[in-house]
């Protein structure tokens, strides 16, 4: 042992040759004062040989978890008194003491010798055993952790919580006895006010921050609580390279942290200066052991129109709900900041939203802590709304899609660029570059669309020569659109609506019956107004939409619709679910939300309330024109009573025309429209024949149902589709072919024949077709002139042959029968004198001649040839009434 004061106890030899034969420590030796409840960590480091301050280990090192505090002597600092002693019990001293000294003092001395000597041998001699003992022992409890206040490099923090060492955690028996015994003796360590500064080593060893520590004293024997509870001022370090951790951090690029610590601590033990040591620990973080974004929820949002700093733009008001685990206790002060939305493409800048300004907040330890935000939105760049490249969606579309469907989407949260003069220069600087992504519940609007009507339907058939792929190629709807919007309560701003397309899917009973294509803009007008029934503002929006294709999707649902409209007496009802995207124009403009989800039902009345005959056709006049031999194509003016509120157009449709399924030919109806009530003169072009639909038995039905029509008997026709019904859409055509539409037989009105005014106090004639007026017999020369009616305004018909026979109270009058053609112009005319076979001695020749010069009323029965140029028919008549003079 030197006797120099300055040397090492032990002297330099013996510390070099412990240096030699002592295995270097891949860590370094504990962590002194406050520092650990700070920012001291450890982990694996780079070795270097050790110096000697770095050889003295304290008797407590730093644990990573835990703030603790540790002592170690320093040999190099000044002559400890504790080397004195020793050096006056080793007789190294001044001799006037030799023969003074009395036992007590001697003793007592002994006792401090071996005191020195057993903290020397734990703390020096057996460093490792020490620094495993405070490391597996030493347990501390943080209780409170809060900000006293910002300062212009940092915070001041006040960190309080309990230190001990707990003997029982020691694995190892040697250690455990050790580092009691070795803790008893000296019983408490205390460090001196010290600097602490932190690095992170794989980031080029930047300095993450500094704290100032004031002096800490805390008991180190086992089972003994120590509370502690200081002042500490942190202050931020290199702020470009916090950023950078803190970009991996939000980038999820930061798989681990390696943290290092530095500091020179001044510890002493009881009356025992330990000197100054230099303390280095590292510390690693996993992956698991990182913090991460705190949860939150939002409990209020608004939006309103407003003003800020002298501009008119959105106010968002947001209230948050943040949860905090950790015994913290600060104020937030106020805060401003950047709130932005992607871009178009992934690697362009982020696109600024609005601005935000946070009020004070306060964070009480393990509660949940309030948040106040308030945003601004002073316009919407251009590049926000307007259409991303190859798409039909924006930046703000993408955005308040996901928030309208309910998806969360994320946003981001960057320092504003005007920062509050209340916040600190180091967060400003912090802040203006970190872009934290903020995750943003959505809003999934159930409901949205209360009430979807359809007023002044008009249906559109199919064009005929469009396109099989074109919306001409398709049925079509026009109508009035009106649609109930409840705006959600979050909407406290001005809100118009401009213009609105949908694409909609129509069902009938759960089943999808096709798509109604509002794929072009229409125009709208909106009204703000408050929802029946229901205490919520609404907006009440009208849109005309015109000539909308109808795309049947499921020719069989289709069926069943027409089936129920054609022959229902109920309404049918339609569902209709849809996205909607909606011009919107607002204090910020106009922009577009797409995708509205939009659910409703469209009650549609039956078209003749199960009635066919409520359509009352009528033919108003008819006019050949084309012959042929088994063929009469014919053109009539139709006048129809369309009892619906609906009303159609009609660009060219072919239904074929039969009578007992037998088909006898078709009607063709070219660019007509129909709207509710009276329609008139609607031109309709048909094709009669029998022998060329149905052959041979066509013929005898047709011939059968002309003889039954002339007679005034009441006749149908069946009205049916078939494939090139809509040649565009063939499917359709067929879907309708399997039920049948049976209307009475239109009347034929002939001219009114000017001898025969109208008397109102005569019974009103039949309802059935009149085409023989009267007849006139010529008794001496037994003849008959019979006046007709022909309903063929244009074309004259001749009659080839006649065979008939009267009767009067079903007593023979006479025959007839005639085999000259004669023809019959439109309008009224007579007919050649006919010869007469009168039935000589009949009752009725009797009454016939009782008659004479006055008017008799006979019935007759014939066989008439007809022909109208080409075409040539027979057909039998039966009339009754028969006016005879």
């Amino acid at each position: 042992m030197s006797d120099d004061p300055g040397a090492p106890l032990l002297g330099e030899g013996r510390a070099q040759e412990d240096n030699k034969n002592r295995p270097q420590s891949q860590r370094s030796r504990g962590s002194g004062g406050s520092r650990a409840s700070i920012a001291s960590k450890g982990s694996e480091g780079p070795t270097k040989p050790l110096s000697r301050s770095e050889e003295s280990a304290p008797l407590l090192s730093e644990d990573v978890d835990h703030r603790n505090y540790g002592d170690a002597p320093d040999h190099e600092s000044r002559p400890s008194t504790a080397a004195s002693f020793l050096r006056s019990l080793q007789g190294g001293g001044s001799q006037k003491g030799k023969t003074s000294r009395r036992w007590p003092s001697i003793i007592a001395l002994t006792i401090l010798t071996l005191v020195l000597i057993a903290i020397l041998g734990l703390g020096f001699a057996a460093p490792e055993v020490a620094e495993q003992y405070a490391k597996e022992a030493m347990v501390f409890e943080p209780t409170d952790l809060s900000i006293d206040s910002f300062t212009s490099t940092g915070v001041r923090a006040r960190i309080q919580g309990n230190f001990r060492l707990d003997a029982s955690k020691v694995h190892k028996k040697s250690v455990r006895d050790l580092g009691r015994a070795g803790t008893w003796i000296a019983k408490a360590v205390e460090s001196k006010p010290t600097r602490a500064d932190v690095f992170l080593p794989e980031y080029g060893d930047v300095l993450l921050g500094s704290a100032d520590v004031p002096g800490i004293v805390v008991d180190i024997r086992n089972g003994h609580t120590t509370h502690l509870d200081f002042i500490s001022d942190l202050a931020a370090g290199d702020i470009g390279g916090i950023r950078r951790i803190a970009d991996d951090w939000l980038d999820g690029r930061l798989g681990q942290l390696r943290v290092r610590g530095i500091a020179d601590v001044r510890i002493k033990s009881g009356i025992f200066g330990l000197g100054t040591q230099s303390i280095s620990e590292e510390v690693v973080f996993k992956a698991n052991q990182i913090p991460v974004m705190p949860k939150y929820q939002i409990g209020h949002l608004d939006f309103s129109e407003g003003e800020r700093d002298g501009a008119t733009g959105m106010l968002a008001d947001v209230s948050l709900s943040l949860k905090n685990d950790y015994p913290v206790d600060f104020e937030i002060p106020r805060f401003r900041f950047d709130i932005l939305v992607p871009g178009c493409l992934a690697d362009e800048d982020f696109l600024v939203l609005a601005e935000a300004t946070t009020a004070e907040a306060k964070v009480r330890p393990k509660a949940d802590v309030n948040v106040n935000v308030s945003g601004f939105v002073r316009e919407l760049p251009k590049v926000l709304i307007t259409a991303c490249p190859d798409t039909n969606t924006s930046p703000i579309d993408r955005l308040l899609g996901s928030y309208i469907e309910g998806k969360d989407t994320l946003i981001y949260v960057r320092g504003s660029s005007r920062p509050s003069s209340s916040t600190p220069r180091w967060i400003t600087d912090f802040m203006k570059d970190v872009v934290v992504p903020v995750p943003f519940p959505g809003h999934e609007f159930k409901d949205l669309i209360r009430n979807f009507t359809l007023a002044n339907v008009h249906f559109g058939l199919p064009d005929p020569f469009a396109a099989p792929s074109s919306p001409k190629s398709k049925p079509r709807l026009s109508a009035v659109v009106k649609a109930l919007i409840g705006l959600p309560e979050e909407i406290k701003f001005p809100i118009g609506v401009v213009r609105v397309k949908a694409d909609s899917d129509v069902y009938y009973k759960k089943k999808k019956l096709g798509e109604l294509d509002l794929s072009k803009w229409q125009h709208a007008n909106s009204t703000r107004t408050i929802i029946p029934n229901e205490d919520q503002e609404g907006l009440l929006v009208q849109s005309i939409v015109k000539d909308a294709p109808l795309n049947i999707t499921d020719d069989d649902v289709f069926t069943d619709v027409a089936q129920a409209l054609v022959f229902g007496a109920k309404p049918v009802v339609l569902g209709v679910q849809a996205k909607v995207d909606v011009e919107t124009e607002t204090v910020l403009g106009k922009f577009i939300v797409r995708d509205i989800p939009a659910k409703g039902k469209v009650f549609v009345k039956p078209l003749s309330g199960g009635n066919m005959t409520t359509f009352s056709p009528e033919v108003g006049s008819l006019e050949i024109l084309e012959t042929a031999k088994s063929s009469l194509t014919i053109g009539a003016k139709v006048n129809i009573t369309n009892p619906t509120e609906y009303a159609a157009t009609v660009p060219f449709i072919d239904i074929n025309i039969s009578v007992n399924d037998t088909i006898l030919g078709h009607a063709t109806a070219h660019n007509i429209s129909i709207f509710p009530g009276p329609n008139d003169n609607l031109p309709i072009e048909a094709v009669w024949q029998p022998s060329v639909q149905s052959g041979s038995k066509g013929t005898n039905t047709g011939r059968e149902l002309l003889s039954q029509y002339i007679s005034g008997y009441n006749t149908t026709l069946t009205l049916r589709t078939h494939a090139l019904s809509i040649p565009s859409q063939p499917n359709l055509g067929t879907a309708l072919s399997i039920f049948n539409v049976t209307i009475p037989t239109p009347l034929l009105k002939p001219p009114p024949n000017p001898n025969h005014p109208y008397d109102p106090e005569e019974p009103p004639p039949s309802p059935g077709p009149h085409f023989i007026d009267d007849a006139i017999f010529h008794l001496i020369t037994s003849t008959a002139v019979l006046t007709l009616l022909s309903p063929l305004p244009h074309t004259s018909l001749y009659i080839t042959s006649v065979s008939a026979t009267a009767s009067y109270n079903n007593t023979p009058v006479g025959s007839l029968k005639y085999d000259l053609p004669f023809e019959v112009p439109p309008g009224v005319s007579e007919t050649p004198r006919l010869p007469v076979a009168w039935d000589l001695g009949s009752v009725g020749y009797e009454a016939v001649k009782k008659a004479l010069n006055g008017e008799l009323k006979v019935d007759a029965e014939a066989k008439v040839g007809i022909r109208v140029g080409r075409w040539r028919e027979r057909v039998w008549y039966r009339g009754k009434g028969i006016g005879a003079k």
